[in-house]
């Protein structure tokens, strides 16, 4: 009866064993490292390095690491993905487009941009108006003189803003022509 509770005991230990094999041959191995000094720089995020030397360390406020090792885990590769098709599943999404139809694109695009530059544009020259060069009409609910600065500061932000988004579509119709 011993005899087979060892060999029972014998063959689970193997198979344990065997198993344990496997999962060691499966991990990657430890690369033994090179003792370096590790610092711990301030900012966000804090950054822990190895790969500045102690001049440089002491310039940015940075302090050695002493004690428990620090660990590094390496991130696997990203898997490589199939380009994505088209609604034909014809050719992938990442051909070029054909020219008749990129150059239909950008008139669009064009037309678009021109008339929303229009439309700001139209926009500022009101604002311009009613700023009356930093000394708009006062309003009758503006007695009071702070109101009345405060609607002037407003003006003067929302003046800037419209200035901003005008220079900002005239360069979006500069890189189409």
């Amino acid at each position: 009866m011993k005899r087979v509770a060892l060999a029972s005991l014998a063959k689970s230990l193997a198979r344990s064993l065997a198993i344990l094999g496997l999962w060691f041959a499966a991990s990657p191995p430890a690369q033994a490292q090179e003792a370096k000094t590790v610092y711990r720089c301030p900012g966000n995020p804090i950054l822990y390095t190895d790969s500045i030397s102690a001049k440089e360390a002491r310039d940015k406020g940075c302090r050695t690491l002493e004690g428990a090792p620090i660990t590094v885990i390496q991130a696997q590769k990203p898997t490589v993905t199939k380009p994505a098709t088209t609604g034909s599943g014809a050719r992938p999404a990442d051909n070029k487009v054909d020219p008749n139809e990129q150059k239909a694109r950008d008139s669009d695009a064009r037309r678009i941009l021109d008339a929303e530059l229009r439309k700001e544009e139209e926009k500022l020259a009101a604002l311009k108006k009613e700023y009356n060069n930093g000394e708009p009409e006062r309003l009758g609910d503006e007695r009071n003189y702070q109101k009345y600065l405060d609607r002037t500061a407003e003006l003067k932000a929302a003046l800037a803003r419209k200035e901003a988004d005008v220079a900002a579509i005239r360069r979006e119709l500069s890189k189409l022509q």
